[in-house]
């Protein structure tokens, strides 16, 4: 295929290539360490010799992206089969099809229609036709390998698809699911049924509304404007909007002209909705990764977030904020129709307040945790969070049995556990877990980048020696997301390889993006 124009992004592009070309020497030289020093995987002795425990062979999807990765190794470390699949382009392959945890790894077709076709019936049809293949593509996997659990680490563009193979593989085979049902999927993936389903529930969210024109948004504010405690708003799209998705303008602004400057250049239809959602003061953002077996939390943490994440931090179970989530995601799950159906992994966005963040009268007969923490919006699939759940060690075995309870507990129909019972056997990261980053982010974004702006007099070298100084700490004190000196292909391909095929490819084919996503191998558009 010919270009016509030449990619703006070219600078941006090569020279992340020449980087990775730059620090080959030093990846080769650590992979080359770990084979030597890795040369034995940290088995847990204690699950593979139980003569309780059978050898479970278990198909984990979401490979290229770290969650899926960690669980992957999880898994095999405590000594069962792991098969591994995941999208891959064809002349890019995945960096977690490398990873000696796996047994085999399969390449999935891909659930997204034709983007060429401006047919709307044509592109449904299509969807619909792709969904099929893939649903019938995991079965296919599922009775070739024998598998006995599905262990799905869905990306935020085929949650939905994940759902709907869900429901076809559990009717036609034995195999168990760590995911939800359609139903409950698709009501968690949109940011206003959810809004919708935690009122209905009685939990603690922010005032919600969906507008599918301008003339929605201006009528909105106006309302709010004439109240006694008038609220401020922030615009988010339903769907996936990486031009978007990173726009947190408070509305209304400072007067009626500039917030309808700014309305009007957002792309607002009926095809398109988007939220009108509260704005919560406090600046506190938090994030939950949960698994979910039969209506039971087995599995929980909590990290603070931020747009884009790429630096993960515990928060301690001691905190009350800890505790509010905690009781937040329990307590939509008891109370949701039918619990006892709920097996998946349930993620939360929070916003954290100190004040009443408006409407003050409306949540005075909330508890007082209702009143701090406030759920914006809700991923009904694993989070990146996942990765403070080390391989080894004590948690890392009560994870793993964590998730083969849906094989191996309670059977369907009986009563689940109790609050105070459930609680006990929660498995959280431990006291000494490690903050995550990753290295080849850190390097451009800590280094390369404040280092840049110094050169060209944006910034004092005081800044520079600051971003250094966090880059240092991260690497002598945090743990790469990524990189296992047991098993160090995908981390060395992931820099190496796959992202530099991905760059190129993006400059071949003229496509613009803004920032990309080195634990979720997301690229956001623009």
């Amino acid at each position: 295929m010919a270009i016509s124009l030449p990619n703006p992004d070219s600078l941006k592009i090569f020279s992340l290539v020449l980087l990775s070309l730059l620090l080959l020497p030093f990846s080769l030289s650590a992979l080359f360490l770990s084979l030597i020093a890795g040369r034995n995987p940290p088995f847990h002795k204690s699950c593979t010799s139980s003569p309780q425990r059978r050898r479970r062979t278990i198909l984990v999807t979401g490979l290229g992206m770290a969650k899926g990765l960690t669980l992957a190794r999880s898994f095999y470390l405590a000594g069962h089969r792991v098969i591994g699949a995941d999208f891959e382009h064809p002349r890019i392959p995945c960096s977690g099809r490398f990873s000696r945890s796996l047994a085999a790894f399969y390449r999935l077709p891909r659930v997204d229609g034709d983007d060429n076709d401006d047919s709307e019936s044509t592109k449904t049809n299509t969807n619909t036709n792709t969904n099929k293949v893939y649903s019938r593509a995991l079965r296919d996997i599922i009775e070739a390998e024998n598998v006995d659990l599905w262990v799905s680490c869905s990306g935020v563009a085929s949650a939905v698809e994940d759902a709907q193979a869900k429901e076809f593989v559990e009717s036609h085979t034995s195999c168990k699911c760590i995911q939800f049902d359609v139903a409950t999927t698709a009501k968690l993936h949109n940011k206003r049924s959810f809004a919708t389903a935690c009122k209905k529930l009685g939990l603690s969210v922010p005032e919600t509304h969906e507008v599918t024109s301008k003339r929605d948004v201006h009528r909105i504010l106006a309302a709010c404007a004439k109240s006694e405690s008038p609220l401020r708003f922030i615009l988010k799209p339903v769907g996936v909007d990486d031009a978007h998705r990173a726009d947190m303008t408070l509305l209304p602004l400072a007067t009626k002209v500039e917030t309808e400057r700014h309305v009007y250049g957002l792309p607002i239809s009926e095809t398109s909705p988007w939220i009108l959602q509260e704005y919560i003061p406090g600046g506190e953002e938090y994030c939950t990764h949960a698994l979910v077996v039969r209506g039971e939390v087995k599995c929980f943490v909590v990290c603070p977030s931020a747009d884009m994440l790429m630096h993960y931090t515990p928060v301690s179970p001691a905190s009350p904020l800890w505790r509010a989530m905690l009781d937040f995601t329990a307590e939509f799950v008891r109370r949701s129709a039918r619990p006892e159906d709920m097996t998946g992994h349930l993620s939360f966005d929070f916003m954290a307040s100190e004040g009443m963040g408006g409407d003050e009268g409306r949540r005075k007969k909330k508890k007082k945790k209702e009143k701090r923490v406030f759920a914006i919006e809700c991923n009904p699939r694993a989070h990146t969070a996942a990765v403070l759940f080390d391989h080894r060690g004590e948690e890392a075995e009560a994870m793993v049995r964590a998730y083969l309870s849906a094989v191996e507990g309670t059977q369907k129909g009986e009563k689940t556990k109790s609050l105070a019972s459930a609680e006990d056997s929660l498995v959280v990261p431990s006291n000494s877990t490690r903050s995550r980053y990753w290295i080849g982010h850190d390097v451009v974004s800590l280094l390369l980048y404040p280092g840049l702006r110094w050169g060209m007099g944006f910034t004092g070298f005081r800044c520079v020696l600051a971003a250094v100084l966090d880059l240092v700490s991260h690497v002598l004190l945090w743990k790469d997301g990524t990189f296992e000196i047991w098993d160090p292909l995908p981390a060395v391909l992931l820099y190496h390889v796959y992202w530099p095929l991905v760059m190129i490819e993006a400059w071949w084919y003229g496509r613009r993006w803004s920032r990309i996503n080195v634990s979720t191998t997301k690229v956001f558009g623009c």
